[in-house]
């Protein structure tokens, strides 16, 4: 029962938050980053175009109820639909998407998120060019746009990116909770795997359209909590088998969640991970030799009071093990957990439960969306497109970004300024004053981390 107990724990932070959103009502916001982002979080100089297409995906083993029982689970065909954003041909006649989501869970009225894209609709691709490829898989109960922001804004610099949408099953009690859940666990990595080798299959191939856009050399993958969980073995860390969370799977689960963790591994070559999940010590996924098998480049990012995840002894044993790889760890100060989605505005602010769902208590969603942008554009820029000037945005002068020195005299006028070379003592690409409540912290292939032992 204890093993159970401690999913069910987790339903009880997720489901409190979920079910109590119907109410919320909110308006489109635009995708057009804020003054106050810092350089590289600013949209690029591409026009970017946006579809969807469905993928199927074979040979999936499916979780039942009756097949949870009996111990024989239902293999299923699967599909799946990804939102593509790539660089276009700017056409201002095409119209700017509005990307609409319903969220309905637990039988509960439904409510729309929207936000205003700048992607068009169907705009021809570049031609004659090629792109890096970049994956990005949403937290529990997501969806395909759920970060179109950095989608955005990444095809704007000269990305493709295929974002997934798992279409998670919704629960409405304990027990679908389990099924739901157990299928999330089953289906993450595979999704991404699956997906990733049919996109690459595409390129190949491909003489128009948004896949002969796609350098198949250059991948990158951004996975977001359960997203993180699904990418950490997309790009070569094992499952756990004795771990919790993979032994209560049943058997042909357990080998489907288990079957081909170095499939797609080698084609990664930069990983990106948003608050992973399975880390915590109540249900680690993987022991530190599976975590050492990550051989490509890392940018972590996490809030320091992540109780989802549990930064002090998830997401900071997750960075500590990671021994195979050179990697970064952006801290937010004083965050939780949502540090990846778009904002969701309109009337939150008279329902809590779903304010808390959505939103942070002392970080606002748009700066995070801004600070997000900024060094994921660095970090790709640096691993996939191979500009080494970017990676003295990465390479902070201090760990504390409030520990800067960039002085102002009395009277003078800031003006927004960016720092550049000429502030050697201050976070590159941020605003005089403004770059606060960060962390980085860097280790580098073959050294263990620090952070969990430093209680960081």
């Amino acid at each position: 029962m204890k093993r159970v107990y401690l999913i069910f724990s987790l339903a009880a932070v997720l489901g409190t938050t979920v079910t109590a959103t119907a109410l919320l009502n909110s308006n489109a916001v635009s995708a057009e980053p804020l003054g106050e982002s810092p350089e590289l979080g600013r949209t690029g100089d591409q026009a970017v175009g946006t579809q969807v297409q469905e993928f199927t995906l074979p040979d999936r083993v499916r979780i039942t109820l009756t097949g949870a029982v009996t111990g024989n689970l239902p293999v299923e065909v699967r599909r799946v639909q990804v939102r593509l954003w790539y660089p276009a041909t700017a056409d201002a006649k095409l119209p700017r998407i509005r990307y609409d989501h319903l969220v309905s869970v637990g039988g509960k009225p439904g409510f729309m998120v929207s936000t205003q894209g700048i992607a068009a609709q169907g705009a021809v691709p570049v031609a004659g060019k090629r792109f890096p490829l970049v994956l990005i898989s949403h937290g529990y109960g997501g969806w395909g746009t759920s970060m179109s922001n950095l989608g955005e804004t990444l095809a704007s610099k000269g990305y493709v990116v295929a974002a997934i949408d798992h279409a998670d099953m919704p629960f409405d009690s304990g027990r679908t909770f389990l099924l739901s859940f157990g299928n999330v666990i089953l289906d993450r990595a595979q999704d991404q795997r699956q997906i990733l080798a049919l996109i690459l299959k595409q390129a190949a191939t491909a003489k128009t359209g948004y896949a002969a856009a796609i350098d198949t050399a250059q991948v990158g993958l951004i996975g977001y909590s359960m997203g993180g969980f699904g990418a950490l073995a997309t790009a070569g860390a094992p499952y756990d088998l004795a771990s919790k969370t993979i032994s209560q799977l049943p058997k042909s689960a357990q080998a489907a969640v288990m079957g081909g963790a170095a499939d797609m591994a080698g084609k990664v070559k930069a990983l990106v991970l948003l608050a992973p999940w399975g880390g915590q010590p109540d249900n680690r996924s993987w022991n530190a030799a599976g975590l050492g098998q990550i051989k490509m480049p890392v940018l972590m990012m996490a809030g320091d009071h992540d109780d989802i995840v549990d930064f002090r002894h998830g997401a900071s044993w997750i960075f500590d093990h990671l021994t195979g790889a050179d990697r970064s760890l952006l801290v937010y100060r004083e965050a939780r957990h949502n540090i990846a989605n778009n904002p969701v505005p309109g009337t939150a602010a008279s329902d809590f439960q779903s304010l808390e769902y959505f939103a942070e208590p002392v970080w606002r969603t748009e700066r995070i969306n801004a600070i997000n942008q900024h060094f994921i554009t660095a970090f790709f820029d640096l691993t996939l497109k191979g500009d080494k000037g970017k990676a003295a945005f990465l390479a902070v002068p201090q760990e504390i970004a409030g520990d800067g020195e960039w002085p102002t005299s009395f009277g003078e006028q800031l003006g927004g300024k960016l720092a550049g070379s000429d502030q050697p003592n201050y976070w590159r690409g941020f605003q005089r004053r403004w770059a606060l409540g960060l962390e980085m912290h860097r280790a580098g292939k073959g050294a263990a981390g620090t952070m969990e032992a430093a209680g960081k």
